[in-house]
């Protein structure tokens, strides 16, 4: 069933072929960046014409909106779903924070990262889409765990949301700066436990009951 949603002024219109446009979109701009990427090579990788894929977006900048909202929608969704949130904090901060870490350090995550911050002064409205589909929704997701959790009697938080802001950023410790300005090319499983196993330990050393 065909829909349409809107980005600010433009509508997106959601078919057929919205699926495919997309994943063409993905492959492109990962690979050529926000930039680089030409609608040409987009309609082409993606198999439809050129007047298809303006009919879904019509604006690049929307393309790429979407890549970013549907890949961290999903990302964030399954993270959060596969967790149980009525677990003990230290299972459910570590599940976390390793889906956290794992997709801020996956390829698609640093590239989206780069392409963001180098685009953000001409297009301030792809970092606000990247941190709002993504980090915002984790973080809100994070707070909201957390009253629960302290509803319980499990956790004595009484800013949720910053809470939830320094538990991102002890699981970025590190590994996250160094793969950013290419110091390391990757983060293995073991030094993604590592690092999240003491974020655990030293937010629950404050946090804890």
């Amino acid at each position: 069933m065909d829909q349409t949603v809107t980005h600010a002024d433009t509508p997106v219109h959601r078919g057929r072929k919205y699926a495919q446009v997309l994943a063409g979109a993905r492959q492109v701009f990962l690979s050529d960046g926000f930039e680089g990427a030409s609608v040409d090579e987009i309609a082409r990788v993606a198999g439809v014409s050129k007047a298809t894929l303006y009919k879904y977006f019509p604006d690049k900048r929307i393309l790429f909106i979407e890549v970013v909202n549907s890949e961290c929608q999903r990302q964030a969704s399954a993270a959060m779903d596969s967790i149980d949130k009525t677990a003990p904090p230290r299972e459910v901060l570590g599940q976390t924070g390793r889906h956290f870490l794992s997709f801020i350090t996956t390829e698609f995550g640093q590239r989206i990262f780069r392409i963001c911050v180098a685009e953000a002064e001409r297009f301030p409205e792809l970092g606000r889409a990247f941190y709002e589909s993504g980090p915002a929704v984790m973080r809100q997701e994070i707070a909201e765990y957390f009253g629960e959790a302290r509803a319980r009697g499990e956790l004595r938080i009484a800013d949720d949301l910053l809470a939830a802001d320094q538990f991102g950023e002890l699981c970025k410790a590190q590994v996250w700066m160094q793969l950013t300005f290419g110091v390391i090319d990757r983060v293995s499983a073991t030094e993604i436990d590592r690092v999240v196993d003491s974020a655990v330990e030293v937010f629950l050393a404050r946090y804890g009951t």
